[in-house]
């Protein structure tokens, strides 16, 4: 099983990417809502798969989180719903939200996802039910909000890095490459983020 992959954003789809680690390049499904998050091409990136097995095909998904990977695991559990039924559900409802909705026994908030009727919902509420315990939904939902607003906080910190090489003169295009050879932490300031990509020019 491949537990992540982390790579170079190669290319972007509308429902999938090329991430090329160790000169291969990894075709990965990923949500349309995941899609939308990427940073540009040619960054470093982390994403964590899951590796589907049928007679006549190897796919791999993916997601940025662990926890959408959960959920996904668990979406597939249910009778019925494939991978593919189970990325247009997290492309089209968090995993928050499927979590409350499972516990609230909300059919409507699931059925928003393409493909998914009154009778799939209600399916998969009721195997999944006893799958999710309360204090863990809101332990997730908690984590994920922290977990948004450090990664809000890192892409801010990484466009104005950006933005002041391009400043200095270089394009933008060298600029983004400069920037995602860069690990940048919560405890760097725009300064910091700067001066190690001047050292790496």
């Amino acid at each position: 099983m491949i537990g992540y992959i982390k790579g170079e954003l190669a290319d972007i789809k509308e429902n999938y990417i090329i991430l090329e680690t160790g000169n291969i390049g990894y075709e990965i499904n990923l949500p349309t809502s995941a899609i939308m998050e990427l940073p540009p091409r040619k960054s470093t990136i982390k994403i964590y798969t899951y590796l589907y097995v049928r007679e006549d095909a190897l796919s791999l998904y993916g997601f940025l989180t662990k926890d959408d990977l959960e959920m996904f695991k668990l979406l597939i559990t249910v009778n019925g719903i494939g991978p593919k039924g189970a990325l247009g559900i997290l492309s089209k409802i968090t995993a928050d939200e499927i979590r409350f909705a499972i516990l609230a026994g909300d059919t409507k908030a699931l059925a928003k996802a393409p493909g998914v009727g009154q009778k799939t919902a209600s399916k998969i509420i009721l195997e999944l039910k006893d799958k999710i315990q309360l204090e863990d939904a809101f332990m997730d939902k908690l984590q994920n909000q922290t977990d948004k607003k450090i990664k809000d906080n890192l892409y801010d910190k990484r466009e104005e890095a950006v933005q002041a090489l391009i400043a200095l003169g270089y394009s933008s295009s060298d600029a983004y490459k400069i920037i995602s050879q860069i690990d940048i932490t919560e405890e760097m300031n725009t300064e910091d983020i700067l001066k190690l990509c001047l050292k790496r020019i």
